[in-house]
């Protein structure tokens, strides 16, 4: 009898262990609830589970969370798709990746969605496809990437921020003549660079990323990519990247910036609420914002930042409910009580609880005129700042001259893109 019972305790023991440990996936038992899919970390973020409390509180509805763990998730969610459990709401970026999730055919279109006009034109150009169709809802943070310099150094020195290519490289000659080092390269593991010089190259033309991910062309087909890579030779071989910057890396940023060691860096405005360690000679007050130059666009450009968008589901039976949804995330108390305290630029125009850095607030007309949406890095198929990197570090160290670099991205791309 003792036995009977033990094992009648064991499976009812085996069956809570089993549906208490169902993992990121757990369903709820309403029918009726919406389903988010998306990446376990992105789901994690404070401003998304801000979102989804204030929601469940506020309507009584239940969200179903259904996340894989990073590294799986391209993999995992795609192989949803193709066995038709396609979620509710579906969480991307607009980049190369989102192409395996048939996009006509899966999601809808949000252009006359109510919220619409309260998206910054930033956010609303990131989240738009080639033909101006608006996919998916940004709720994500943000950032502006491009040249931050050192404002009270060029003061001092009686020198201004750069607002052509020309005055750019005229700017960094005169810093490496009188003994600066001109901009912190940080070529020892920091590969994100290169795509502020690409963007303006495919953003510009979007026929050319077309062409290219269609392998109609290549990247020694386009002369502004070898211009690009000529421009990166010349001023490391100038010393406009100091003369240790291929052992500098990351780690490396904050001293060389702080200590006024290097002038102006390639980077984005969180970093220096998040990483830049103060205690040196400059803090974060003592820097402004330009364009980056890198021969690619007269005037410069700024990258602006990648988002993460909610799209909804077509074909759902709740898409009614899944629009509304969306709507609760674009209304400004919600968005302002998820993102309170966060640092980010603004997706949405009523967005004011964020902290925005006075450096982008700053330079808000210049980037008005002059920022792109994240392309290289996000739209190139087969693109991995990686292999940019390794194949730019392979000319620094003269294993190859410039034409071979661009052959080589050429090479490294292509090989992605058939993986």
């Amino acid at each position: 009898m003792k036995k009977r019972r033990f094992t009648l305790l064991l499976m009812v023991t085996a069956a809570l262990f089993l549906t208490s440990c169902n993992g990121n996936n757990k369903k709820s038992e309403e029918s009726d609830s919406l389903t988010i899919m998306g990446r376990k970390s992105d789901m994690e973020k404070s401003y998304m589970t801000s979102i989804f409390e204030q929601y469940e509180n506020a309507t009584g509805n239940k969200l179903d969370i259904i996340s894989f763990e990073d590294d799986e998730f391209e993999m995992d969610a795609a192989k949803k798709f193709a066995d038709g459990d396609v979620p509710d709401i579906f969480m991307h970026f607009n980049n190369a990746d989102l192409n395996r999730f048939d996009i006509s055919d899966n999601f809808y279109y949000l252009n006359n969605e109510s919220w619409v006009d309260d998206l910054t034109n930033s956010s609303r150009a990131y989240c738009q496809d080639s033909e101006g169709n608006l996919l998916g809802l940004p709720f994500w943070e943000s950032s502006v990437s491009g040249c931050f310099y050192n404002k009270t150094l060029l003061n001092s020195l009686g020198l201004k921020p750069a607002t052509t290519q020309a005055e750019f490289d005229v700017l960094c000659q005169v810093l490496a003549d009188i003994g600066y080092t001109p901009i912190c390269w940080p070529a020892d593991g920091c590969t994100w660079m290169f795509q502020f010089g690409l963007d303006p190259i495919f953003a510009d033309d979007p026929s050319l990323l077309e062409k290219l991910n269609k392998n109609e062309i290549s990247y020694s087909d386009i002369p502004a990519v070898k211009n690009m890579v000529q421009w990166v030779s010349d001023a490391a071989d100038k010393g406009w990247f100091g003369s240790d910057f291929l052992d500098s890396g990351w780690s490396d940023i904050s001293l060389i910036m702080g200590s006024g060691k290097a002038v102006m860096t390639f980077i984005w405005d969180t970093w220096f609420y998040t990483d830049f360690e103060q205690g040196n000679k400059y803090s974060v007050d003592d820097f402004a914002l330009m364009p980056a130059f890198m021969n690619t666009a007269e005037n410069g450009t700024y990258e602006g930042g990648n988002l993460n968008m909610m799209m909804v589901n077509k074909n759902s039976e709740r898409l009614d409910s899944a629009l509304e949804f969306l709507s609760f995330c674009a209304t400004a108390d919600n968005y302002n009580t998820a993102f309170d305290g966060i640092s980010t630029v603004s997706c949405f125009k009523g967005q004011t609880t964020n902290i925005q850095s006075s450096m982008v607030t700053d330079a808000s007309a210049s980037i008005a005129e002059n920022e792109r949406v994240s392309t290289a890095a996000s739209k190139i198929i087969g693109y991995s700042a990686d292999d940019v990197s390794t194949a730019f570090n392979r000319m620094f160290n003269k294993d190859i001259d410039v034409t071979g670099c661009v052959r080589l991205m050429d090479d490294y791309r292509i090989k992605e893109t058939k993986k």
